[in-house]
């Protein structure tokens, strides 16, 4: 039986004026902002409306900004009768795909990831760490350029996210060495990327343990949809699955290639990316056609989106 997939994007997807449409026109949606507002004590709205960017772009204001406005957005879908069997999230991601699974509360959520972003500059001092994309290389190749780049330092494989897109995470000589190695090797880009610290590598392995100690003050839940996991690409069975799959994928890398193949597998037909930007839309792309399997990918960001895919359902 064909399926339908949700899935909901990371950090880096924010802008300023994110999800403004949905709350201008949908109540559902503006409730989402209130209630964010309300457990956080400041203005969502404003933050991801009017910004300013430096304010958006500051990691525990990114996460529960972009969690928030994904949910507006979902709600705003699940009011109009769409729903999904399966869901997933790309890092930050996977908390909007808990709460669509009903594993987490929003409420719950959004408090969490705030903590999280937190958790996660505070691991390593700015000028310490950093990432880096390299587009061309398949994962042989990457795993030398790591080998090749040790003696410099911790560079570690953080997001495996398409065939030919691997991001790199570690202490910066190591990373810089690895990108170097990469351009070596053919890569048609290696690039450091503007990021505030390396996550998704083993220097983030404090801000996990943090983050478990914070999620035990909370009510987690058996999904009610499989929901896979970023870290090992697999569905979270039950609820004891939830807290070590939120912990690791702090320090680990993100598979989302490898959670993508598993929802072709399972039957997912249709992908339907709800956040800002259309980044998950373009990797499943690439993931799909390295697979030779043939899926329906939107994305639902604004109200001509949205209008595109509800036209499509009628």
């Amino acid at each position: 039986m064909s399926k339908r997939a949700f899935v909901f994007p990371g950090q880096g997807a924010q802008y300023v004026g994110m999800g403004q449409e949905f709350v201008d026109e949908f109540p559902v949606a503006k409730q989402v902002f209130e209630e964010a507002s309300d457990y956080l004590g400041y203005d969502m709205k404003k933050l991801c409306f009017d910004g300013p960017e430096e304010e958006l772009v500051k990691t525990e204001n990114t996460q529960p900004a972009l969690l928030t406005t994904s949910i507006a957005m979902l709600k705003v879908l699940e009011q109009e009768g769409f729903d999904c069997q399966i869901t997933a999230g790309l890092s930050l991601g996977e908390y909007g795909a808990l709460v669509k699974a009903k594993s987490l509360k929003f409420s719950d959520a959004v408090q969490i990831v705030r903590k999280r972003g937190k958790y996660m500059q505070e691991a390593v001092p700015i000028g310490v760490g950093t990432m880096a994309a390299i587009l061309g290389l398949d994962r042989p190749q990457v795993i030398e350029c790591l080998r090749a780049s040790q003696g410099h330092g911790i560079v570690e494989t953080a997001n495996f996210n398409s065939p030919g897109q691997i991001v790199l995470s570690g202490e910066i000589k190591a990373v810089e060495a690895a990108v170097a190695k990469a351009v070596e090797l053919g890569a048609k880009k290696a690039v450091i990327l503007p990021v505030s610290a390396p996550f998704h590598c083993s220097l983030l392995k404090p801000a996990g343990e943090k983050l478990r100690a914070e999620l035990m003050n909370y009510n987690i839940n058996a999904p009610v949809i499989p929901v896979v996991s970023n870290y090992n690409a697999k569905f979270l069975e039950d609820k004891d699955m939830v807290i070590p799959s939120l912990v690791e994928q702090v320090s680990k890398s993100v598979l989302w290639e490898d959670s993508v193949e598993l929802m072709l597998e399972n039957g997912v037909e249709r992908f339907i990316e709800i956040g800002p930007g259309k980044t998950l839309a373009s990797f499943i792309k690439r993931i799909a056609k390295n697979v030779n399997a043939k899926v329906e990918i939107q994305n639902v960001e604004n109200m001509e989106t949205f209008r595109a895919l509800m036209a499509g359902i009628k």
